[in-house]
C-alpha cells in the first residue's frame, strides 16, 4: 500500500537525512508534501523536494511570521511558485493564539498570498487557529479567488463549521489528534468530511499519534487506519481515496 503526507516541515527540524526519509520510504509512505511557513524554510524545503523522489513542497509565510511580510518576500514567493515541484501555497493563513502579529497584519499578509496563488494558478494550504468566524467571512468575501480549492489543514473549526468551508471548495487534513483520547471533537470532523475531500497529514515535526514524540511522516499508516476506523472504512480503500483526492486537488503531483 502506498500512503501520502500531504503536510510535514522537515527544515530546521532536526531530522537525520538521509535516515529519516529512508524509515519514511520503508513505512509505504511514497509521498510528502512539506510545507513552507517561513521563506527560508520554503527554499530549503525546494532544494529538498528537487533532489527526493516523491518530495513536493509549498511555498508561504506562516501567519506567526507575517511581521515581516514584504514586496521582497512576495517577489520570491512568486519565483517559487513556478517551481515544478510547488504544488501549493502555503502554509498561510490566520492564528489567533497569541497575540502578535497583530489581526491586521496578518490578514494582510494572507490576502496577498491569496492572490499570489491565484496568479500562479496553484491551491492554498491554509492555517486557521482560534479564528473560525473571521476565517470563514474572510474566505467567503474573498470566494472569487479561490477557484483553485484550498486545504484546511489540521481542521479543528468543528463537524458543525465543515459544509460552510467545503462550500467554497475547501479539503481538510487530519493527523496524529485523530488518534488522540479525547479528541472527539476531530473525530466528529472526521467522520462529517465529505469522501472526496479528506486528506492525511502528520504535521511533523509536531501532534504525533504518540504523546510526546517527535511526528514524522512515518506514521501516516497509524493515522490513517485511525481515520478509516473512525468512518468505517477500509484502511486501503481509504488510503486510495485519499491518493486521489491529493492529485485532483495538487495538480503538480505526479
Amino acid at each position: 500500500m502506498s500512503y501520502l503526507d500531504i503536510h510535514a516541515h522537515f527544515a530546521e527540524e532536526g531530522y537525520e537525512f538521509p535516515r529519516t526519509w529512508e524509515e519514511i520510504r520503508a513505512a509505504g509512505v511514497e509521498t510528502v508534501v512539506l510545507a513552507g511557513d517561513t521563506l527560508a524554510h520554503s527554499l530549503w524545503h525546494r532544494e529538498f523536494a528537487a533532489a527526493h523522489a516523491g518530495a513536493y513542497f509549498t511555498a508561504g509565510v506562516h501567519p506567526s511570521e507575517a511581521a515581516d511580510f514584504s514586496d521582497d518576500t512576495l517577489a520570491a514567493l512568486s519565483a517559487l511558485a513556478e517551481d515544478e515541484k510547488c504544488v501549493a501555497v502555503g502554509e498561510i493563513g490566520l492564528d489567533y493564539h497569541w497575540e502578535e502579529p497583530p489581526k491586521e497584519v496578518q490578514r494582510e499578509a494572507f490576502v496577498k498570498q491569496i492572490l499570489l496563488a491565484e496568479w500562479a494558478g496553484l491551491p492554498l494550504v491554509i492555517h486557521s487557529r482560534d479564528c473560525a468566524a473571521d476565517m470563514l467571512a474572510l474566505l467567503t468575501e474573498l470566494r472569487e479567488h479561490l477557484k483553485n480549492g484550498f486545504l484546511m489543514h489540521c481542521y479543528s473549526h468543528g463537524a458543525e463549521m465543515l459544509p460552510a468551508f467545503a462550500e467554497l471548495g475547501a479539503y481538510f487534513s487530519f493527523g496524529g489528534v485523530a488518534c488522540f483520547r479525547n479528541a472527539k471533537k476531530v473525530w466528529e470532523s472526521v467522520r462529517a468530511c465529505p469522501a472526496e475531500r479528506i486528506l492525511s497529514e502528520t504535521d511533523s515535526p509536531y501532534l504525533s499519534p504518540f504523546r510526546g514524540e517527535k511526528n514524522s511522516p512515518a506514521n501516516i499508516p497509524v493515522i490513517v487506519r485511525r481515520l478509516a476506523e473512525l468512518r468505517g472504512e477500509r484502511e486501503e480503500e481509504l488510503m486510495n481515496l485519499i491518493g486521489k483526492n491529493a492529485q485532483t486537488l495538487f495538480p503538480r503531483m505526479k
